[in-house]
């Protein structure tokens, strides 16, 4: 997916203005249960396992309370790291399903139009094809094209490193309502998300960094519709200054325009500093 979306990523939409709202960081911390564990460590991983170190998906996906018999969505799989594990851990008892964007509602022409489309319309084989499982265990739509009978239907829907996009994009608002349309009453939305200082100015936090600031993030989300429950460290990484002239691209896995030199001292920053937040549908 991540190759169809490239060629826009340099867009520079504005982002509609965010309220900021207080609130209060609950830390949650519960015991990664034996099947994610299992799912984590499983051969199949073997290549996607040297991000476990950034990525913390145990951790991360035990944060945002999914079980194995759940109905989860993944918006926006792109690469699918994150769709491999969730399919191993899911489809013997639940069900995983790719969201992507809705492709007439952003800076997409034909070409990528089609490409997103596609794209949904293979996931479930790429899903089951990599894990062994029965294709029947996925799905995938576009939220364009999301039939009638899957709303409020899902028990969670994860968001990960892409609200940057949507708001840049200015298709946030009209992608969140569809996914909050989706989820069962009391489903949850999980944000993975590059993190800005608190202090960052506008120009740093409308999107185009890839940065945001988790008081933006949160007020946007009670905005439209959800209770924030908590937050999570499992992806804090306070090396990360988030003052990069070229954005978060700078940092790994991209290291986008890293002279030779410099590359040693980025890998041992690590990836971005990233907010976890959980947010829950109000009725």
């Amino acid at each position: 997916m991540r190759r169809f979306l490239l060629p826009i990523l340099a867009l520079a939409v504005a982002a509609p203005a965010l309220v900021a709202v207080p609130a209060a960081s609950k830390q949650a911390s519960s015991k990664i249960n034996a099947e994610l564990a299992a799912a984590v460590a499983n051969p199949l991983r073997v290549k996607d396992k040297a991000r476990d170190i950034y990525r913390k998906p145990a951790e991360t996906l035990t944060f945002f309370q999914i079980t194995p018999d759940m109905k989860v969505g993944e918006y926006a799989p792109g690469g699918e790291w994150y769709s491999r594990l969730l399919g191993l851990y899911l489809g013997p008892k639940g069900k995983l399903v790719g969201l992507y964007f809705n492709p007439t509602s952003g800076p997409f022409n034909e070409t990528q139009q089609k490409g997103i489309r596609d794209g949904a319309a293979k996931y479930p084989a790429d899903i089951a094809g990599w894990s062994g499982l029965p294709a029947d265990r996925f799905a995938g739509y576009t939220l364009d094209a999301v039939p009638a009978a899957e709303k409020g239907t899902f028990d969670r829907i994860v968001v990960m490193r892409m609200l940057h996009n949507l708001l840049r994009w200015n298709i946030a608002d009209s992608e969140i309502k569809v996914m909050r349309d989706l989820l069962k009453p009391g489903g949850m939305i999980g944000i993975e998300q590059h993190r800005a200082k608190a202090n960052a100015p506008y120009s740093y936090t409308d999107g185009g960094k890839g940065y945001l600031r988790e008081k933006d993030v949160i007020a946007f989300m009670q905005l439209h519709g959800f209770e924030y429950v908590g937050s999570s460290k499992a992806n804090a990484n306070p090396k990360d200054p988030a003052n990069w002239a070229d954005g978060v691209w700078t940092l790994p896995p991209a290291l986008r325009g890293a002279k030779d030199e410099d590359k040693a001292r980025l890998q041992a920053i690590g990836e971005s500093d990233r907010m976890t937040l959980l947010f829950r549908k109000r009725p």
